[in-house]
């Protein structure tokens, strides 16, 4: 079950930071380059943000074979 909801919390941040760069762009191409660089910061704050926690869940919720 951990599994899941770590893995749908890093899904989630994905989209976000998707949201983000997609306002990033709209920023950028509507000649406002300081909204286009603060969401493009905060777009990638949140991707890194969602890989660790697909890379967290992955490597703390795998079995182990001893």
């Amino acid at each position: 079950m951990s599994r899941i909801f770590g893995f749908l919390v890093g899904i989630v941040w994905l989209v976000f930071a998707g949201v983000a760069f997609r306002y990033s762009a709209a920023g950028w191409s509507a000649d406002a380059s300081d909204l286009g660089f603060w969401w493009g910061v905060v777009g990638v704050l949140l991707a890194i943000a969602a890989g660790g926690a697909l890379l967290g869940t992955w490597l703390h919720t795998r079995s182990r074979h001893d």
